[in-house]
This record gives structure tokens, sequence and C-alpha cells, in this order.
């Protein structure tokens, strides 16, 4: 199929995606880039291949082809790919044994670091809190490197996800600057869920009061704090071991 007009029904509802509203209302959402788009094959997400005119990549989907004009209408970077993907949603209501709860994550580039660490450490679910950015967000897609397609990720209030965890035994670790146990220290069980909190005011009043341990990493006493990404991926890559 080959499409010109920038005023298709299909090229509307592309753009249209760009909203988060919309990504929810369709449960289907737009990624850029080859690398992307091969990540998404590799699991089964794509609905529709978006090419531009005469461009080669050959996946056995359904392909779309449209213009340079409406590659450009449709896409949200500086400099378009000529390569695109409709992709589903998809989530599992099964959660594992380790669980990552994220508690008002706001940047798109920290959610997305921590998508791909959580992917390389074993992480079974990430559960995004209220208040947490858009896991579609077209920022979080690039910067998760197509890790979002390689792990389960809800969004579901925390403090609803705790109280079921602590039903079925487990354990639940805030994370804190300061006290609580040394991450080094920490053995961890057989099942756990591990808690970030927000980049500037960390974990809410709320969820710190349900959480069963708190952990904190070592460092020296010159740096403050680590960036949510960076800290997140060192505790999970500690607890990995």
């Amino acid at each position: 199929m080959l499409i010109t007009s920038l005023d298709n029904s299909k090229v509307k509802d592309y753009k249209k995606l760009q909203l988060r509203k919309y990504r929810e209302k369709k449960k289907q959402f737009i990624v850029e880039g080859s690398h992307l788009v091969l990540e998404a094959f590799k699991t089964g997400r794509i609905e529709e291949l978006i090419l531009e005119k005469d461009e080669i990549f050959p996946l056995d989907v359904e392909t779309v082809y449209v213009t340079n004009e409406i590659i450009n209408k449709i896409s949200t970077l500086e400099v378009p790919q000529n390569i695109m993907a409709l992709c589903n949603m998809k989530s599992s209501d099964f959660l594992g044994k380790r669980i990552l709860l994220l508690d008002e994550i706001q940047d798109p580039g920290n959610l997305g670091t921590i998508i791909r660490s959580a992917v390389a450490f074993n992480i079974d679910t990430i559960v995004l809190g209220n208040n947490t950015v858009d896991v579609y967000n077209p920022k979080v897609l690039r910067a998760s490197q197509g890790m979002i397609f390689h792990i389960n990720i809800i969004s579901k209030p925390i403090d609803e996800v705790i109280s079921k965890l602590k039903e079925d035994g487990f354990t639940i670790y805030g994370t804190k600057v300061t006290h609580g146990d040394n991450l080094k220290n920490i053995d961890a069980p057989l099942k756990y869920a591990i808690v970030m909190g927000n980049e500037g005011n960390g974990m809410t009043e709320e969820i710190t009061k349900l959480c069963d341990k708190f952990i904190y990493i070592d460092m020296n006493q010159n740096c403050e704090s680590l960036n949510v990404g960076v800290a997140t991926s060192i505790i999970l890559y500690q607890l990995n071991k």
C-alpha cells in the first residue's frame, strides 16, 4: 500500500499517536528507526511497518509505504527516520519474583535508562505508579534502546501493588540516600520489590511507610546523591549478583 495524501485517515491516526491520551485509547504507539523496529519485530509487536517510498526493509509484516512529506508529519524527531513501525501495547498481570516499582519518575531519559538496566539485571516486571512519565513517550522509547519490548511493564497505583506483594510474601525495599542497610550487605530474598522515587523528592511519604526495609548506596561524602537512573542500575546490578 502506498499513501501519498497528508489527509489520509491512516496518516491522521499516526499523527494522533504523538498524544498520550490517543495512545492509551488505541493501545498503539509508533517507534522510529531501524533498531527499535527490529526489537519490536523480535517480540511480535509490530502491527504495521511504515516505510518511506522506495525504502527496502524486508520484514514479514504488513507494510505501508508513504511519502517523505508524510514521514516528516508523523515523526517526532528533528531528523526523521524513513523506517517506522506501528506497535501494540502489551503487558501481563503475572509479576514474577523480582519487581521494580517506580514512584513518580518524571524524566523520560531516566525511565529509558531504568528499563535497559532492568532487562540487563533480570527484573521480571516494572510497575509505573501514578504521576510517572508515560512509558510510550517517544523519548522513553529511544532511551530504552528497544528494551521496552523485552520486559513486562504495567501501570498501577504502587500502594495497591505493594499490598498484594506483601500478601504473597515479598520483601519491599525502599531507597534512601542515607540510613537503612548498605547495599553491599543485602542478601536479596527469593521474592523482592524495590521502590525508586522521584528525581528531586525521592519516594512519597505514603509509599515510604509501606516499605519493609531501606537500602542505600555507600558513596564518597563529596557526592550527595546519584541520578535515579544511575542509582537504579547500581542497585539492580548488586542484587542480581
